[in-house]
């Protein structure tokens, strides 16, 4: 058995992983690590979780080590570069599910994480834990970054378009919605269920992190080849759902394209690629991607569209922020860490209606 370790257990997010670990046929749960809740069991803090661990939440040190073979950080992003900085070359592999290390370049890091202050050496090592795009690098990972929720959406659906297809985007705007828990569990006023409901909230009109990374990554892997995204932004808006987010992104090409071409180009990029769902948006009795359809799995729904009238690429793509978009594309990352089918552990299909 591989020995797993979850840090920030009693988030959102490290409830997840600890939900998915429990049931996973190769992972052993080891250690649970936190701060405000130490001594506290999983059932205590997740009322879902009602198997008896025999773990309870302690505080992490560097022995950690002696009883891990992976070690995932759900923990906030200054949180993840103290316990990288002190655990990277002590724990076979760490998989950080925070922001800490998603933007390589340092300018851009310190534009949109100006409190996460990281060992520089630490940033260049870790992969952008992509599944479907890196898998080649993650068996001999030892540190590995999860995109951002959004990231995952975006750098899903923009892939086949630049690294497939090659094509040069001049602009591309995206217009993401996500649901509560990608606040995770800090008590905001804006988060109160008086306000939080029915509401369609523009907190970033004018910009997201999660864009800035899907850009620093993008550019990196198209470097000296063709395909190249010019101007990128996003806009961000809070909706009333807990789980799921949904992308919808609007890319606009240097070169003529057409819609056959392009769905074509989507089965092809991911053929073989067990979590992305390419569809046509009107295959089912409702259109699709829609994050409903895709809660509680691993999945990630895309299509994609041409836009004739306006010259534009429309990319739709849906998934569980707290699965596909954190813990389980952790667990899927350290499957393929491990040697292991990457889909062990993460057959679930979506629940619907919920």
């Amino acid at each position: 058995m591989i020995r797993a370790g979850v840090v920030g257990a009693s988030g959102l997010a490290g409830g997840d992983l600890i939900r998915l670990l429990t049931q996973h046929p190769e992972f052993e749960l080891t250690f649970l690590g936190g701060s405000s809740h130490v001594g506290r069991r999983p059932a205590e803090l997740h009322p879902n979780l009602r198997q008896d661990l025999g773990l309870a939440v302690e505080a992490v040190t560097e022995d950690v080590a002696d009883r891990v073979d992976v070690l995932f950080l759900a923990t906030p992003a200054p949180v993840s570069a103290d316990l990288a900085a002190l655990l990277a070359d002590r724990v076979p592999a760490l998989v950080d599910l925070s922001g800490a290390f998603r933007i390589r370049t340092p300018e851009l890091h310190e534009r949109w994480y100006p409190k996460v202050q990281r060992r520089p050496d630490l940033a260049e090592r870790f992969v952008y834990g992509v599944p479907e795009l890196v898998r080649d690098r993650l068996p001999d990972a030892a540190l590995i970054s999860l995109p951002g929720c959004y990231a995952t959406a975006l750098t899903l659906g923009l892939a086949p378009l630049t690294l497939g297809l090659g094509l040069d985007l001049t602009t591309v705007v995206v217009d993401g919605k996500s649901g509560s828990s990608g606040g995770g569990l800090q008590l905001r006023a804006t988060d109160l269920h008086a306000l939080r409901n029915g509401a369609i909230a523009p907190y970033a009109p004018t910009g997201h992190r999660h864009a800035a990374e899907v850009g620093d990554f993008l550019t990196r892997e198209a470097a000296g080849k063709a395909g190249s995204v010019g101007s990128l932004s996003m806009s961000a808006y809070g909706v009333s759902h807990v789980r799921g987010l949904l992308t919808s992104t609007y890319a606009f090409p240097a070169e003529p394209v057409d819609q056959r071409a392009l769905h074509r180009a989507y089965l092809r990029f991911y053929k073989g690629q067990p979590f992305v769902r390419v569809r046509r948006h009107t295959e089912t009795l409702i259109p699709v991607p829609d994050p409903q359809a895709v809660l509680g799995s691993n999945y990630c729904d895309v299509s994609v569209l041409h836009d004739p009238d306006a010259d534009r690429i429309v990319v739709l793509a849906a998934l569980d922020n707290l699965v596909k978009g954190a813990a389980g594309q952790a667990v899927q990352a350290a499957n393929l860490r491990f040697g292991l089918p990457e889909e062990t552990g993460l057959t679930m299909q979506p629940v619907m209606p919920a």
